[in-house]
């Protein structure tokens, strides 16, 4: 989260490095300070800049990517190791097209025997590990604490049965509200259907309608508004306030379920093993893991859908995160289990507001440091300060130091370079947030070899792994620490005033426009070539 501000960083930038010393010891330049001028783009993106967006170059194509197409120029010649990349989340299908030829392959264990073949204490575990068994849904961790107050201090469960109450207080209310939302966006998807003869239409194509029908109209402004929000489709906006639906129905009805089965979620040491092989996708819904991987390292130029940023990597499913708040139990062991079979870049896209067992996690991602491995976090997608409110997981239990050097967190932007830039929902924050990356309308993989636009910080720290990914897979002796320093010191600096994300309501639709710098520690974008360029010099010497 925060850069490390040793005099020695600014005194050896810019120097030309000899091989007197350990690269592993060398310091990360600074990288400049210069804000680079470019021209937003006037015209709306096309479908194919709006396909690949987060690859393209703000001077060239005034649309603010990583320039990943201009690295791979800059990497023409030069020869790579494999890295593998942990996902931790939901269930992956890595039996997509796109992500079949980089999936992780455990050569050590036989598929299907039963038998734990490499002795690592996980049966079968072919391509990672479901740490979630047959489960999907899970409660939020507010609702696991109130059923169990031990969990937590006192002081928490009281903060969290006052905002209970006051969600109960509020469940009619917001069930109606729910209730006339759900069919509003049914009856804009079933008109907008009718008007189009199909299912499938896409945003630019509502966009595009011209029409004096107030009925049309109407569903129009829905759809636009849902588009807007980061959904893909209005089918995809049913599901979501569907589910906002049945959680006010289940807080009417007093209603919760214990899903956990085959372990003890509170005790570390329970059931070790617990779990399954089949790190895929439970339900096709269950999409995240695919996109968040694909954005990392789908397979690139196989004329299929979509370029990942990273060329030579291999994709470990850990499944951890249901539909609902992830266990620590499950986040501390999957990053471990990531760790422990080699693992160099950990992907981290879930976030939660309470962590009772937050010291396991604290302890996993030292482990990892310890083991020279990057963890790459989504900053979350509250539109709030994570200096000032928490979120889970972090990197820093006071939120000022950091227990190891090996974290990066990562908010979201658009493609518009204007005020626009951030992402309206990118939690931020200028010691807890490193720097931003694309994450909204990233389209990616989703299962049964499917392609969608997602939006999330989820979206922007697969893009930054990506990188993270070439860096490590090109200069392979940088270590976490320095790659993770390279990345936040050679992203592009951006000198705009923006819409501070969360600022914007009913009775202010302006927002309130702050410097960008002030969103996070380093005030910059992520960027692959000044990166892999960074890393060339510390590595071979040459400015």
């Amino acid at each position: 989260m925060r850069v490390l501000k040793p005099i020695l960083y600014t005194a050896f930038a810019g120097l030309v490095f000899t091989g007197c010393k350990s690269i592993s010891n060398l310091p990360v330049p600074q990288g400049s300070d210069v804000a680079i001028i470019a021209v937003a783009k006037k015209t709306p993106l096309t479908q194919e800049q709006k396909n690949t967006w987060g690859h393209l170059d703000l001077v060239k194509d005034s649309i603010p990517g990583m320039s990943v197409d201009k690295a791979y120029d800059f990497l023409q010649g030069k020869k790579s190791v494999t890295v593998v990349v942990g996902v931790v989340d939901s269930g992956t299908d890595l039996g997509h097209e796109d992500l079949k030829d980089v999936a992780w392959v455990n050569t050590k264990e036989v598929a299907g025997n039963g038998i734990d073949d490499d002795k690592n204490g996980y049966v079968d575990d072919i391509h990672g590990w479901n740490f979630l068994g047959d489960a999907y849904k899970e409660n939020m961790e507010a609702d696991r604490i109130l059923q169990n107050p031990s969990l937590e201090s006192p002081e928490i469960v009281a903060e969290i049965q006052a905002a209970h109450d006051i969600k109960v207080g509020n469940a009619e209310k917001t069930k109606t509200r729910f209730e006339q939302m759900l069919s509003g966006v049914k009856g804009a998807d079933e008109n907008l259907a009718r008007h189009f003869g199909k299912d499938d239409y896409s945003a630019i194509e509502v966009a595009a309608i011209t029409t004096e029908d107030p009925s049309l109209l109407q569903s129009i402004a829905i759809a636009k508004q849902m588009f807007g929000f980061g959904l893909p489709s209005l089918a995809q906006a049913q599901e979501e306030i569907k589910k906002e639906l049945d959680k006010s129905i289940a807080l009417l009805n007093n209603e919760y379920t214990n899903y956990r089965i085959g372990d003890n979620p509170e005790d570390i040491n329970d059931s070790p093993g617990y779990g399954n092989g089949n790190s895929g996708v439970s339900i096709k819904s269950e999409a995240h893991g695919t996109h968040v991987s694909g954005i990392i390292g789908a397979s690139r130029n196989n004329g299929k859908g979509v370029n990942g940023v990273a060329d030579n990597v291999k994709i470990m499913a850990v499944r951890s995160v249901p539909d609902g708040d992830e266990y620590d139990k499950d986040v501390a062991l999957g990053l471990r289990y990531a760790v422990d079979n080699g693992a160099k870049v950990i992907n981290t896209s879930f976030g939660k507001g309470y962590s009772p067992h937050k010291e396991w996690v604290y302890e996993a991602i030292q482990y990892a440091a310890k083991h020279d491995v990057l963890i790459i976090n989504a900053a979350g997608n509250d539109g709030k300060d994570i200096d000032v409110e928490r979120t889970y997981p972090n990197d820093s239990k006071d939120l000022i130091t950091e227990v190891s050097d090996n974290v990066l967190t990562i908010g979201a932007m658009s493609s518009s370079y204007n005020e626009n830039l951030p992402a309206n929902f990118s939690n931020y924050g200028k010691k807890n947030v490193d720097i931003f990356a694309p994450g909204v309308q990233i389209y990616s993989t989703t299962p049964e070899n499917e392609y969608k636009h997602f939006s999330g910080t989820s979206m922007a720290a697969p893009s930054a792994v990506g990188v993270a990914a070439l860096v490590r897979s090109y200069y392979p002796k940088l270590t976490a620490s320095q790659v993770k320093h390279i990345l936040m010191n050679s992203g592009v600096k951006i000198d705009l005033e923006v819409i501070k994300p969360g600022s914007q309501s009913r009775e202010n639709p302006e927002g309130e426009l702050v410097p960008f710098a002030d969103l996070s520690v380093t005030g910059r974008v992520v960027n692959a070539y000044n990166a892999l360029q960074m890393a060339d010099r510390m590595v071979n010497g040459k400015k």
